[in-house]
């Protein structure tokens, strides 16, 4: 055991020396003069400003513009959409060289060097058009929704959140997360949420995409303005993009092409009070700690911890035995049984997890007309990870029974057992001996799964861990998520072991 405690704090050191290496040599930016590509990071499911069309192309207003820029720099734009969560970590890392996609200024002044503010924005309120909510104060004790990392959140929990909006949020009766808009859509359509907060020029497009279904309520939850943000410190780049863009401010290419989207009534570039984060400059803040840090952090993903662990308990709870009776149905007599086993089967093995979630929890609504609530979604990501790992588990058991020579079977009958006393006396202890390294692969992979439940906005350890990672411009919050899940899985694989030797008598 100290051998194997050895070898993972050498490998935890390891990982932390190759992640100072990495971020060291990500520090060294190019020079605008030897610039010839400009990649914009952005969110592609962020209508008007970038989506991708039926055509399969990245469009939007903010790409426009900033094709333009490097229309006038004689530059190369590369479009990289990006995981909103993670979008401090592309940009420290220099895998991108902006973030441009409606990227709220007010509360991150500090985090970034900022261009002056082109859009002035507001938070609104989206519900569905035969709800009964008409004004925010209709939304005490309802399920509101924003994007991860998003200004609506900010302008409910972040610091410079009003008075106002903390106590509209304590009166909600939930209050989620989702990783993108689309999936907000779902959720409000299904009926598991109540309303959605989210950015103006992005709920105006979506309201008018969707017909009559839905309605934005009048009432604004909070402003705010877009800036382009840059990596703390890159004045350079940032000055040689704001150049072009206050050209085109002067010789009116910027108010055609807010035109073209529908924006025109938004833009303020140029305007007063526009440029005080533009003209601020900021050092990184003082550094903690480490040990102060990683206790912080452990303390903000407890909750994930416990949230990964119930996930990971529950599904084998219920998908070692669901596995068990599915291989006894695709092995059965009945021809017609065995033919939907293996189409179950077939199913599950053949289509990614995320998807079986999302039927699982969406599929009530859009199949039956019946709503779906807020409570469901917990069961649904046990559903759908139990449904999909005993599909997994009923081939490895089959495989186990199938293995066991015939002999055993006809040494049973001579000494009278019945089939099921030859089972469970006979073939099922052998087969559990042989199928153990597998499921042990099997369960190992399950810890690891359990960040998929994010698709139903349910928030395990490492969604937390983006959150968190996003919300300080750090990746040590991902390290620790890692160290949790490799911790996780060493103390798993050490019990299936053990397990494994306990069994193996006969040697």
């Amino acid at each position: 055991m100290k051998k194997h405690m050895k070898k993972v704090i050498l490998l935890l050191a390891a990982i932390s020396m190759l992640a100072g290496l990495l971020i060291g040599c990500s520090s060294q930016k190019q020079s605008t003069s030897e610039r010839k590509t400009f990649t914009v990071g952005f969110d592609a499911e962020f209508p008007p400003y970038g989506y991708k069309d039926e055509n399969g192309e990245y469009i939007g207003f903010d790409l426009d513009l900033a094709q333009e820029v490097c229309n006038r720099n004689g530059w190369t734009l590369k479009k990289q959409p990006i995981d909103w969560d993670s979008k401090d970590m592309e940009l420290k890392t220099g895998a991108i060289d902006c973030i441009w996609n409606g990227f709220t200024i007010n509360g991150r002044e500090s985090g970034y060097t900022w261009s002056k503010a082109y859009i002035d924005n507001s938070q609104v309120v989206i519900v569905r058009s035969d709800s009964k909510i008409s004004k925010l104060s209709d939304l005490k004790g309802k399920v509101v929704v924003v994007q991860a990392d998003s200004s609506a959140l900010a302008a409910f929990t972040g610091g410079d959140a009003t008075d106002e909006n903390k106590a509209l949020y304590n009166s909600f009766g939930d209050f989620q997360q989702v990783s993108d808009y689309n999936s907000a859509f779902m959720n409000l359509e299904a009926g598991s949420v109540d309303a959605i907060c989210m950015d103006y020029g992005v709920a105006k497009f979506q309201v008018e995409q969707r017909g009559d279904e839905f309605t934005m309520l009048d009432e604004r939850v909070s402003s705010e303005q877009y800036g382009i943000g840059f990596k703390l410190g890159n004045t350079e780049l940032r000055d040689q993009v704001q150049d072009a863009l206050d050209e085109m401010e002067e010789d009116g290419t910027f108010a055609k092409i807010a035109k073209d989207w529908g924006l025109e009534d938004s833009i303020c570039l140029g305007e007063k009070g526009t440029d005080s984060a533009y003209l601020q400059d900021y050092d990184e803040s003082a550094n903690q700690s480490l040990m102060t840090k990683v206790s912080d952090i452990i303390q903000q993903l407890s909750k994930g911890m416990l949230a990964s662990l119930a996930i990971f308990v529950l599904t084998l709870i219920f998908s070692l035995p669901l596995g068990l009776l599915i291989c006894t149905i695709r092995r059965s007599r009945f021809k017609l049984l065995e033919i939907i086993a293996k189409i179950y089967i077939s199913i599950m093995r053949g289509t990614p997890l995320m998807l079986q979630l999302l039927v699982v929890f969406f599929g009530p609504y859009y199949v039956f007309h019946v709503s779906v609530s807020a409570g469901f979604r917990f069961y649904a990501v046990i559903i759908g990870f139990s449904m999909n790992y005993a599909a997994y588990f009923a081939e490895i058991f089959r495989a186990g029974i199938e293995g066991i020579p015939r002999g055993q079977y006809e040494a049973a009958d001579v000494l009278g057992y019945t089939r099921t006393q030859t089972f469970w006396k006979i073939i099922f202890p052998q087969m559990v001996k042989h199928v153990l390294p597998p499921v042990t692969n099997e369960i190992i992979t399950l810890v690891k799964d359990t960040s998929l439940a994010f698709a139903l906005a349910y928030t395990e350890m490492f969604t937390l861990a983006k959150q968190v990672a996003a919300a300080q411009a750090s990746i040590m919050p991902l390290f620790v998520a890692g160290i949790f899940y490799y911790v996780f899985n060493f103390v798993v694989a050490f019990i299936m072991g053990s397990l494994e030797k306990k069994l193996a008598y006969y040697e």
